[in-house]
């Protein structure tokens, strides 16, 4: 008797380009000043934050949260808000929202360790939460 194949994948018709939006985007730097004190933490909030869903062109609206300890430089605020802003009209998943704020925190201010949490509010009654973490895990065990 010969093998049935298996169901067909069910897709959502998302694409590899739908998946990659938003992340060849040129962003404003962030600019950053000297830090004056050692081990301690800044934790910046964004409760308006919106991008644009890359497939429907639908706005995502959430809050942003950066968590960090400086190293030897710390983030600019107005310069950090320019950049956040650039996110506005962006179609970009979530997911990548959180990664790549945390990388260009990273690179903008090279930390002793950083933390990005997209919460982004319901879309057909499914909402997010999104923790990227710097320096980066191996593997993750859940919440912390």
């Amino acid at each position: 008797m010969p093998k049935k194949d298996k169901a067909p994948k069910k897709t959502t018709g998302y694409t590899d380009t739908h998946a990659a939006a938003g992340l060849s985007t040129k962003f404003p730097e962030i600019e950053t000043w000297p830090n004056q004190f050692p081990a301690y933490e800044i934790l910046i909030d964004d409760p308006e934050f919106t991008s644009v869903c890359p497939k429907t062109g639908l706005p995502d609206f959430g809050r942003l949260t950066i968590r960090y300890m400086p190293r030897k430089r710390c983030m600019e605020l107005k310069s950090l808000k320019e950049y956040l802003f650039t996110y506005r009209n962006l179609g970009i998943f979530q997911e990548n929202i959180a990664n790549q704020v945390l990388n260009d925190v990273v690179k903008a201010t090279d930390p002793v360790w950083a933390h990005v949490v997209g919460d982004f509010r319901p879309r057909g009654g499914i909402s997010t939460i999104v923790e990227a973490f710097y320096p980066r895990p191996k593997n993750s065990k859940g919440p912390r």
